[in-house]
């Protein structure tokens, strides 16, 4: 699969995913600056995590304007796969690509920890492939990551099948210590309608290599471009 990973001023883990699909998933990844219009015939585009445009207005608010967001938008809307993580989970947000929005901490803080997560969606392919009665271990570094939508859409995204994760104790136990940034319902990302454009807050690219011992994050990732991380 070939892989576009767009670069925003601010951007500061696109190399991380970078890595991680060209290195153990063994993807062609390209790197594309904002100001592009052409994905280079990219079938996954992946917004990084990092503080685009310095988040100086909202996170992704400006962003989500960027030259390239046309092409990722029309990329959406033929059913092309996009990803974003973290301040990309943001500006897909921003751009109305994935429902809801991302808000600031219940406690107004950064938080920079791990956290563990239980995949949800049975039909989306960033989860179909995991354990839904395991928890996985995944860092998380946000300000602004407290998901809400009004119930309505929240009640549509559970009976579609659009939850992706869950914020949860080591035991998949839900408690509010474990929903630590307050998101609405304990979601950690959702994806449209369609399964093809997914958004979380947690770092998958940051629990992705056996030398920080902790490979949970590849098996998200490894589900989403078609890839056995096992072999």
């Amino acid at each position: 699969m070939k892989v576009g990973v767009v670069v925003f001023p601010g951007s500061n883990c696109d190399q991380d995913i970078v890595d991680v699909l060209a290195g153990p998933l063994g993807q062609h990844v390209v790197k594309l600056w904002h100001k592009e219009t052409d994905l280079q015939g990219a079938e996954l585009v992946v917004l990084p995590g990092g503080f685009s445009y310095g988040d100086y207005l909202r996170s992704g608010a400006i962003a989500r304007f960027s030259p390239i967001m046309q092409a990722v938008a029309h990329h959406a809307g033929r059913g092309g796969l996009v990803l974003g993580i973290c301040n990309g989970f943001q500006v897909l947000t921003e751009a109305g690509l994935v429902p809801g929005a991302l808000l600031r901490n219940q406690e107004r803080h950064f938080v920079c920890r791990n956290v563990w997560l239980q995949p949800v969606s049975r039909t989306a392919a960033l989860t179909r492939t995991l354990d839904p009665t395991r928890a996985y271990q995944v860092p998380v570094a946000h300000g602004e990551g407290r998901y809400y939508a009004d119930d309505a859409t929240l009640d549509a995204l559970e009976a579609q099948d659009q939850v992706l994760f869950r914020y949860c104790g080591p035991d998949t136990d839900a408690h509010d210590e474990a929903n630590f940034n307050g998101s609405a319902r304990g979601i950690a990302g959702v994806c449209n309608r369609a399964r093809n454009v997914f958004g979380l807050m947690p770092h998958p690219e940051r629990a992705a290599d056996p030398d920080l011992r902790n490979t949970d994050g590849l098996a998200m990732l490894a589900g989403l471009v078609g890839v056995d991380e096992r072999s």
